[in-house]
């Protein structure tokens, strides 16, 4: 050991979400966590806690119970985004679709035009008040993507703003490219030739200017199809540039099948998953993002293929999806009970899904998502009797503490 400890949390309950044992947690009861240099530098039962780590400037934080979760991850998200489409919201409960909707214009081709009205400044403002929600119940790391600018200088615009807000705040944003998702208005009869633009000059410019972790698309009928998106793929992988992709949201069109041979770090959505899908999923190690706001708010009745996923030992992960048309969603810990009684998860695989499985679906398994030494010290101390709770309760937030990065923020 070189030097003491920055700190030393103890006198909790662990859910590691690392070696996940019986209980599906990897628990360690009454342990402790020591953190050097913003990273975790021990873990284990707080009576095995060497001595010599301990100096005279170790910050000691005696917690009296509770529980000890990793730093939770919001994996899927298009937080930036300008406007609302509460009209539309009405509109679906009177009988219309999602897709008449958006063949009517509405949808996402709405937000863009407002996204595309909106100063940077205005994005960073709208986008805060989401985040901010997000951050108050112990999300550290969350993806956002773009997808509300369909052009050039609108899709950086986006880009940009999440990156300014993970300047701004304490939380890890990892940023992804969705170009690829929707018609803009000046190509909605020609949507080769929008793939075009987006191969051709949109991806090359993100990933020149370092504002894309990831590209995603969406493959779906109202979307693009199998083909369209493989060049999106394609052009993505010249640039060095990892896949992600929403498939099998509304129909099955092999989306997750062609995301896993592009070795995707995730297919999202999947309500219309078959079998041979679950097995290329499987095969390539992508994993399955689950998003049960969206679910809930389109009424949709074909649920996920759970068991396949499971039999197939496919990764299963769950995000808010917080989007303002199908899933106007800000908490996380109601997207945790709703991957619990929507879903059928159990509590340990739904809370595995925003901590280890989420930091696999961004690629970030080395550095988040577990509790275990080497990794950043991004964690949250919990006022609950067993992490159940979490998905147990709904509207009380039990978060009382996030340390992040190593260093605990105010509450």
């Amino acid at each position: 050991m070189t030097g003491s400890w920055d700190s030393v949390w103890r006198q909790a309950d662990i859910a590691t979400m690392a070696a996940t044992g019986e209980d599906g947690f990897g628990a360690i009861h009454n342990g402790a966590i020591a953190i050097k240099n913003g990273r975790i530098a021990w873990i284990g039962p707080a009576a095995e806690l060497p001595k010599d780590g301990i100096g005279p400037h170790t910050a000691m934080h005696d917690l009296n119970g509770g529980w000890i979760t990793p730093g939770l991850i919001d994996c899927h998200t298009h937080l930036v985004y300008g406007g609302n489409r509460a009209h539309e919201f009405e509109l679906r409960l009177n009988g219309a679709s999602y897709e008449e909707i958006a063949r009517a214009g509405g949808g996402i081709r709405s937000t863009v035009t407002a996204t595309r009205a909106a100063s940077e400044d205005e994005l960073i403002r709208q986008g805060e008040k989401r985040l901010r929600a997000l951050l108050a119940e112990g999300v550290t790391t969350i993806e956002i993507k773009s997808g509300y600018g369909l052009d050039l200088d609108n899709e950086l615009k986006c880009l940009r703003v999440a990156r300014r807000l993970g300047e701004q705040h304490p939380v890890r944003v990892r940023t992804t490219l969705l170009a690829a998702h929707a018609l803009p208005p000046e190509y909605a009869a020609d949507a080769d030739g929008y793939i075009d633009l987006v191969c051709d000059r949109i991806i090359p410019a993100a990933a020149q200017a370092g504002l894309a972790d990831a590209v995603d698309a969406f493959c779906e009928g109202i979307g693009f199809t199998p083909e369209q998106t493989r060049r999106v793929f394609e052009a993505a992988r010249r640039h060095n540039l990892p896949v992600k992709l929403h498939a099998e949201q509304l129909s099955n069109l092999g989306g997750a099948a062609l995301a896993a041979a592009f070795g995707a770090l995730s297919a999202d959505h999947l309500e219309y998953l078959d079998e041979a899908g679950v097995q290329a999923m499987a095969k390539a190690g992508t994993v399955a993002v689950l998003l049960p706001g969206a679910f809930y708010m389109l009424r949709e009745t074909q649920l996920p293929p759970i068991d396949l996923l499971r039999r197939h030992g496919v990764a299963m992960a769950v995000s808010t999806d917080c989007n303002p048309g199908t899933s106007p969603v800000t908490s996380l810990l109601l997207m945790l009970s709703m991957a619990c009684t929507l879903f059928r998860l159990t509590p340990a695989e739904a809370l595995a899904g925003m901590t280890r499985q989420a930091a696999r679906a961004l690629g970030l398994q080395g550095e988040a998502g577990t509790l275990e030494v080497g990794k950043t010290a991004d964690f949250v101390v919990w006022d609950i009797d067993r992490p159940a709770a979490l998905a147990y309760q709904v509207g009380l937030n039990p978060m009382r503490q996030v340390v992040f990065a190593g260093r605990p923020l105010p509450r």
